[in-house]
């Protein structure tokens, strides 16, 4: 079924479109959800939860992308079940690893909501990944979106887990210069 078919049933509110969006898109939301919780009963609960996230958003939203958006809730709601006591005793270290790489540079003094909002923050991540060659780009969108971790990122590419290190340290630091410069830090 395409997107705007099953997006059709959810503004219907047709239990179908639960039916079919878990049909299309659960092994792909399930990997996103695995990669950063690495626990089988949570990325199935993440899942669970992800279509009665859609189910509750269609409408009034209505994606543009469906793989995007359902990517999107599963990694958010994947990741606010890693910040919770119990995901975090039994949760993915690699998910603590990312974010130790990029806490030195997003930690601040002044509190950054006073400063801009997120969405500024968001648009100039973008610019700077749409300025990257296309390989740096997917190294670093595997790494900080999907939460890939070196090695994985490594096989994918056929390279080695030290040059995939040095690439993302020097995109990170890229992007530590870029925001900056653009005084989001």
């Amino acid at each position: 079924m395409e997107d705007h078919q099953i997006i059709e049933l959810f503004f219907d509110r047709d239990e179908n479109a639960v039916v079919q969006t878990e049909c299309k898109y659960s092994l792909y939301c399930r990997s996103v959800a695995a990669h950063i919780l690495n626990c089988k009963e949570d990325t199935e609960e993440a899942l669970n939860d992800t279509w009665l996230a859609a189910w509750n958003t269609i409408p009034p939203h209505k994606p543009h992308c469906l793989r995007t958006f359902l990517a999107r809730l599963t990694r958010n709601i994947s990741l606010n079940k890693v910040r919770s006591d119990k995901a975090l005793k039994r949760g993915s270290a690699e998910v603590r690893v990312v974010f130790e790489e990029v806490e030195e540079w997003l930690a601040s003094e002044d509190n950054i909501e006073q400063k801009i909002t997120e969405r500024a923050l968001a648009d100039s991540i973008d610019r700077f990944l749409d300025g990257l060659a296309e390989t740096e780009r997917n190294v670093f969108v595997r790494r900080y979106w999907y939460m890939q971790s070196v090695s994985e990122i490594a096989k994918y590419h056929g390279f080695s887990e030290s040059k995939v290190k040095s690439m993302l340290f020097r995109i990170r630091k890229k992007l530590y210069a870029r925001l900056q410069k653009e005084m989001f830090l």
